[in-house]
Formats: C-alpha cells, sequence, structure tokens
C-alpha cells in the first residue's frame, strides 16, 4: 500500500496550520486539559468542609460541581477520571461519597452503591476500604487520601484510614529518600495534611509516638505552608490541594494560612460547568512538545519575532534557585507556567530540544538544564521523574520513557557544550545500559502515560515509541548492542500494530489518533536497510500512514484520548495532543 506523496503532503500542510493556530495570545501553546470527576468530588469535600467550619458561602460551587458530576456519571453508575474514561474504584468512591440517599441525586446515589457492590463487595467499610487498599498495595499515596475524604464525609470510620508518619517531615529534606516515605516524593503535603487529619480524629495510643507527633506538629505545618505556592495550589493539582484543604479544615485548623489559599485556588480554578480540571495546564509542556513536533521547520514557519518570543517565555520558565518543593537544584523546567510547578525530568528534556530547534541565545539555559539532568541519573543509569535516589515508589524510579528522552537532550546539546562532553557520554552510555535491562514483554513500559484498555493499563506503544527515537539516533546505534535494541523496538511496533495499520496502546487495542501517529514517528527513523526487515517497515509504515491521513481528512483526529497518566493512576487527556502527535508523525513522514 504505497502513499500519495500530494496527499500526505496535503494533511502535513494541514496538521501545521492547525497546531500553529491553537497557540494562545503570547505566542505559545497552553492547551487544554480534561475535566475530572475525582478533582471536581475532592473540591466539593473541600468547599462543603469549610463551608461548615467557617460559615463562608461556597454553596453555588458545591451545588454546581453536584450537577456536573450527576451529568457525567457513566452509563453503568460510575465514574471514571475523564467522561471518557472507564468507571474505577478511586473515582467512584469519591464521587459517591458526595451524595445522599433520598435527596434530589438520589438516583445518582442509588446506582454509584450498585456499581460499588459489583467493583468492592458493598460500600460497607469492611469492604470498600480493603478494595482501595488493594488497588495501590504499598503506595499509601493515593489510598489514604481516598479514605481520609471518605472520612471526613463521615462513610467510613477514622480507623479505617492508616496513619501517616507525618513527623517524618520535620527532619531535614536531604533525609527523605533514606526515610523511605510512604508516599511517594510529590506527596508531601498530603503526608502531613492527612497525617495531622488522622492523629487528631485517632491518636495512637502508643504515649512515645503520640508526644512525638505532638511536639513536631508546629513544624511540618511550618513546612507545609513555606512549601505552599502564592496560589495556592500544590502541583496546580486539584486533587492535591483539596486533600491538603480538607484535612486541615476538617480537623480544626479551617482559619489556618494553607487552608484560605487553597480555598482561593479552588475558587480560581473552577470552570464555568462547574467542573475542576485535574491540573490547571501543561503550558509548558504542550508548548515543547508542539516545537518538537514540528521541528527544525519552525525556522520557516514562524517569524524570527515569533520564535523569540516563544525561546524567551520558555527560559523564563526554567527555575534559577532551589525549589522548595522538592529541593530541587536550579536547571530544570516543570509542565506548567504557574508558581504550583516542580522541575522534573520529562519537561526537562522537552524544553532543551525545543530550545535547540528554535535557536537564538540560550546555550546558559542549556548549559544549566543539561546538568540538571546529568546530576538526577540514578545509580542504575535511568532517569527518575523528581528527586535521585527515591527509587522507593513507582513515581519516583527511573523509568525508559524519560530516560531515553533525557538522552536526546543530552545528544542534542552535545556539540555545544565542550565542557560537559565527558560527563554526558558517560551518562549516555548508563542510561543506554538502563534501557537495554529495562525492556519488557512487549516493549518499554512509560511512566506518565497508559492505556485503560490494555493489560495492566500499560501502554506499551507510547513507551515503546518513545525509547525508539533515542534508540533511532547515531550516537545510540553506535554504542554496543544499540542496532539489536533498535531491532527490538521496530519488531515490538510491528507486533502491536493493529490489521487495520493503527495502533492503540497493547496488542489488538482501540485505534487511537495519539498512539498511531507516536508508532510512525518512530518508524519513520527505521526501515532504510535492504531485505525483509526493511520491507516490513516500510509496508507497516504505509499502511498506518494511510490510516493517519483518513483521520486528518475527516477532521477525528482532533478527538483526543485519555491516555494520560497523572499522579496515582489518575487519568487526563489533553485537548492538544492528538493534533502535536499528528503533526510530528506527518512532519517527520513527510521529509522522509
Amino acid at each position: 500500500m504505497s502513499i500519495d506523496p500530494k496527499r500526505l503532503r496535503c494533511a502535513h500542510d494541514q496538521a501545521r496550520e492547525t497546531l500553529l493556530g491553537a497557540r494562545n495570545a503570547q505566542g505559545h501553546w497552553s492547551g487544554e486539559l480534561s475535566s475530572s470527576a475525582l478533582a471536581t468530588a475532592t473540591a466539593i469535600n473541600a468547599l462543603r468542609i469549610v463551608q461548615r467550619e467557617t460559615g463562608t458561602d461556597h454553596q453555588s460551587l458545591i451545588d454546581g460541581g453536584l450537577y456536573w458530576l450527576a451529568k457525567n456519571a457513566n452509563d453503568d453508575g460510575g465514574w471514571g477520571d475523564t467522561v471518557k474514561s472507564l468507571s474505577n474504584i478511586s473515582t467512584t468512591t469519591l464521587c459517591w461519597a458526595m451524595f445522599e440517599e433520598g435527596d434530589k441525586f438520589g438516583d445518582v446515589k442509588k446506582r454509584a452503591n450498585t456499581w460499588l457492590e459489583k467493583a468492592a463487595g458493598g460500600t460497607d467499610p469492611g469492604k470498600l476500604a480493603p478494595a482501595i487498599i488493594r488497588r495501590y498495595g504499598k503506595d499509601r499515596t493515593f489510598s489514604v487520601p481516598i479514605l481520609t475524604h471518605c472520612a471526613l464525609a463521615g462513610k467510613v470510620g477514622w480507623e479505617r484510614v492508616l496513619q501517616l508518619p507525618f513527623e517524618l517531615a520535620a527532619f531535614p529534606q536531604g533525609w527523605f529518600a533514606a526515610l523511605r516515605l510512604p508516599v511517594v516524593s510529590y506527596a508531601l503535603p498530603a503526608l502531613i495534611a492527612i497525617g495531622q487529619a488522622r492523629h487528631a480524629h485517632r491518636p495512637t495510643l502508643n504515649p512515645i509516638t503520640r508526644l512525638l507527633r505532638g511536639t513536631t506538629r508546629k513544624k511540618t505545618l511550618s513546612v507545609l505552608q513555606k512549601i505552599q505556592p502564592p496560589n495556592g495550589g500544590f502541583l496546580e493539582a486539584t486533587p492535591l490541594t483539596s486533600f491538603v484543604t480538607m484535612s486541615l479544615a476538617g480537623s480544626g485548623m479551617a482559619d489556618h494560612p494553607v487552608v484560605k489559599k487553597g480555598v482561593e485556588f479552588l475558587n480560581q480554578s473552577v470552570r464555568p460547568d462547574g467542573s475542576w480540571p485535574i491540573d490547571t495546564n501543561l503550558a509548558t509542556w504542550v508548548t515543547t512538545l508542539s516545537i518538537n513536533a514540528l521541528g527544525d521547520s519552525v525556522r520557516e514557519l514562524l517569524t524570527e519575532n515569533e520564535r523569540d518570543k516563544i525561546r524567551d517565555w520558555l527560559m523564563a520558565q526554567q527555575y534559577r534557585e532551589v525549589h522548595p518543593y522538592t529541593n530541587a537544584a536550579p536547571g530544570g523546567w516543570a509542565w506548567t507556567d504557574l508558581p504550583g510547578g516542580v522541575p522534573d525530568a520529562d519537561d526537562t528534556p522537552g524544553a532543551l530540544i525545543a530550545l535547540k530547534h528554535l535557536g537564538g541565545d540560550c546555550r546558559e539555559a542549556a548549559e544549566l538544564g543539561v546538568g540538571w539532568l546529568l546530576d538526577l541519573q540514578n545509580r542504575d543509569g535511568g532517569i527518575p521523574t523528581f528527586c535521585r535516589g527515591w527509587t522507593n515508589l513507582p513515581f519516583d524510579r527511573s523509568s525508559p520513557d524519560l530516560t531515553a528522552h533525557a538522552m536526546r537532550a543530552w545528544q542534542a546539546w552535545r556539540g555545544d557544550l565542550s565542557g560537559l562532553h565527558a560527563r554526558i557520554d558517560n551518562a549516555y552510555t548508563r542510561a543506554a545500559r538502563y534501557l537495554a535491562n529495562s525492556d519488557g514483554p512487549h516493549g518499554w513500559a512509560p511512566l506518565w502515560f497508559g492505556n485503560q484498555h490494555a493489560p495492566g493499563e500499560i501502554n506499551w506503544t507510547y513507551g515503546t515509541a518513545k525509547v525508539a527515537m533515542a534508540l533511532n539516533e547515531p550516537a545510540q546505534l553506535a554504542q554496543p548492542g544499540g542496532a539489536m535494541r533498535q531491532r527490538g523496538a521496530r519488531n515490538c511496533l510491528l507486533h502491536l500494530q493493529r490489521e487495520d495499520g493503527a495502533w492503540g496502546g497493547c496488542e489488538n487495542g482501540p485505534a487511537s489518533i495519539e498512539e498511531t501517529a507516536l508508532a510512525l514517528e518512530a518508524l519513520s527513523g527505521m526501515g532504510d536497510e535492504e531485505g525483509e526487515d526493511g520491507a516490513d517497515v516500510q509496508a507497516a509504515r504505509d499502511q498506518g500512514t494511510n490510516w493517519l491521513l483518513e483521520e486528518v481528512e475527516s477532521v477525528a483526529w482532533k478527538n483526543p484520548s485519555p491516555i494520560g497518566f497523572y499522579f496515582a493512576k489518575l487519568w487526563y487527556y489533553e485537548k492538544l495532543y492528538p493534533m502535536i502527535f499528528a503533526t510530528g508523525a506527518l512532519e517527520r513522514l513527510d521529509t522522509r
């Protein structure tokens, strides 16, 4: 199945034009995250408790959120994280706890009861609480907040809420990795606030532990206040901010400054339809993704003034001081341009690669960013998200997709940073060794993206495609075993392709624009060799390209899929993702 070059060029031009047209008034991209039932339920509970404890009127926001939840329940009576997501026990439990029997939403409550009876065996605390804990295992990052939400809503007793050791937050931040906290690094606010709520409602009988928690209470509250962003939103995340707000307000601290700022954030982030998104925006992330999808063509498509504006804005998002939240050194980028962001190892490589495409005077920023990534590398050679050495729980471990992204950023700037050549080369070799040892049965599993239809929700297509893009580069092919690893990634992607030419997140999974485009972008850098292997790649690429072209021509390509994983297995979709990924694939396919 051959590709009509004129048809490809037309779709390519259309994708470019659409993506460029999605910029905001400042000239970069801000995107639009999906509304979240989970975020909406937690915001309702936080505002409801603050209203009860202080007498301030938040009823219109509470009612608006309840109406939105009632309207957007799934047909089976449960809720997923987005309006396109399958019902899950976490979100359904959080939403269920916000409705009462016999009121105007009684039917919504009844149907949610039925769903939970099937999923958890019942809504009795003895059934529901263990089901929530089982979902997350030893990671308490989200199971304890869900049960705290339910306890504060009067749905479970406090004996069902595991105590979080908030007193550990009184130790120096450099000790946290060694202390092996029961929550991931980004959840420190929840550790403090929820831990204090549980202690206030059901203190331990151990006199020594009770004394320790009593004496560290003020200190840990001071830590919490110090790391709260000026706009009140921890990580710009509605759920995390809501959990902190409801926990303090429901424990006799409704007038605490952290609570007041949390309420301000919730008031500012609610949407006109009554819902809340899971996070305010991914402006930095989607801007770098857009620039990198367009590649070096940005120098033709954008005027010098337009490129300068984006570059200056992007460099202004680089953290130049130690971050108060994670204690991260200067040099990284977060996902957002808002104050709740935290520098991380996916947005930083994205920004570095985008700066390379944009050109101009950004060598100092690049050197700082490359050094930041080098310092983050774990002992196993992989790259974690936020903090080096936090390897106890999933979102703090090394990840193949982040590692591959960092490798591409190092190589993009290696020629301009002679003083870092030795460090880059050493880190690159260690990272390549990590990738060689981290593949699974269907390729490489990503950290921040998933697929709700896949076994274990693992998006093999996303992870393998992102790793393959690093494996396609000459520096990686020159590594011992580099060609073999590329061949392995190629074979995995070919195996994951559907009969119609598209890709989902797993074998025979439902097709999506995002996953198909990513697989095609990865395969665009393969298959030039002679023989059967090259022919197989060409055939798969042509079939997939024709599928993508049909979607672009039918405008279905703008329809986003919930493939984004947020903190603690929360799903989202982003309006720009299908347009960005499709543009990236067509850019490479049309310029082969």
